[in-house]
């Protein structure tokens, strides 16, 4: 059997049909918490102004931006994205009937949804009311309304952050039930699960500004090593946490940034740097580069630069960028790696034209 599935693709009908179930009331909730540790957001399920109870909002904590919006982390891989969409808890049986058919009672009310719309939104009623399924999509006796309480429908979620609307409304499956304490069924590989809350989180992470302390600090001279180093106390690995808690479902992941290396652009290309590549790695504390110290004004610094050519009247820009190694850990013991991040500062620089100074 073909099902409603095959009828409804491209057409306008699907769109009436699921416009108000996947877009009125998106399971995900923006407005994570701040970046300090331990923070966190309270995002559990409440009822609107229907009393319709929308569930499986994606909790956030730690490390993580304020507003909804994506971090500051820059993926190494540039074939990685974050997740445009994915499926979720939505609503218990009886709220998803309420909901779902007075959807479908206003698609087939609107003027125009006759021939084929008509005979797809009829499918759909069908689908939920009358046990109409199809291959891997069984039908429903009214809505499940029988197991309310034992299972929830899941519906697409759109990721807000998702900047290609193709690729966010691409989980346009119809809404499916999944009883509790199981799995979502495997053709939806896009089903939240704890390797899809990783990646959100690392699309919410926010990472620690990059400023580096230099000697001589921000005014330095032609021909004059300058020695840049960061202490372990300054930065340290970040974390932050996603979440899924509603009945019969909770499941979260943890994603973890430790920084590895860091990488110093000059600003001008009439410089060089300590080491040649530019890449200061990580010491075995915990800090990258090695202090300035009363007595080393000859010595050719661990990390740090040397710039050639004077500012002039204006300063050369000093790039910062620490590459982090990220990790996640989540429900069940799953755990994996995650593509490396950047994130970097600049900072002003003024180099004056002195071939040598008394330090």
């Amino acid at each position: 059997m073909s099902g409603p599935r095959r009828i409804l693709s491209g057409t306008a009908a699907l769109t009436l049909a699921l416009s108000g179930l996947l877009l009125a009331q998106p399971a995900y909730a923006a407005g994570p918490a701040g970046k300090d540790e331990g923070a966190s957001t309270e995002q559990s399920g409440g009822g609107d102004s229907t009393g319709i109870h929308a569930a499986a909002k994606i909790q956030y904590s730690g490390s993580v931006t304020k507003n909804g919006s994506t971090g500051n982390v820059t993926s190494a891989d540039v074939n990685w994205t974050p997740p445009p969409c994915w499926y979720a808890p939505y609503l218990g049986a009886k709220d998803f009937k309420k909901k779902m058919s007075e959807e479908i009672e206003q698609a087939k009310n609107t003027p125009g949804m006759g021939g084929t719309a008509g005979t797809a939104i009829g499918q759909v009623q069908q689908h939920y009311e009358d046990d109409y399924g199809w291959t891997d999509h069984p039908g429903y006796k009214d809505y499940n309304v029988d197991k309310d309480g034992e299972g929830m429908f899941w519906a697409g979620v759109e990721n807000p952050n998702e900047p290609d609307v193709l690729k966010r409304n691409s989980c346009n499956e119809l809404p499916f039930w999944v009883e509790n304490g199981d799995t979502p069924p495997p053709q939806y590989p896009e089903a939240i699960k704890p390797e899809i809350l990783a990646a959100l989180a690392y699309q919410h992470m926010t990472l620690p500004d990059t400023k580096v302390t230099l000697a001589p600090a921000a005014t330095t001279k032609v021909n004059l090593p300058t020695w840049a180093w960061l202490d372990k106390a300054v930065f340290d690995e970040v974390q932050a946490t996603a979440a899924v808690n509603v009945p019969g479902f909770n499941i979260q992941a943890t994603t973890t940034a430790k920084p590895v290396s860091l990488k110093l652009e000059p600003g001008t290309d009439d410089a060089q740097t300590y080491p040649a590549s530019g890449e200061c790695t990580i010491n075995a504390d915990g800090s990258i580069g090695e202090p300035y110290a009363k007595g080393k004004s000859d010595e050719t610094p661990p990390c740090g630069l040397k710039y050639l050519r004077s500012s002039g009247d204006g300063t050369y820009k000093l790039r910062a960028t620490i590459t982090w190694q990220i990790s996640w850990t989540g429900t069940g013991g799953a755990g994996g790696d995650l593509p490396d991040g950047t994130f970097g500062n600049e900072q002003a620089v003024t180099v004056q034209e002195i071939q040598a100074v008394n330090r």
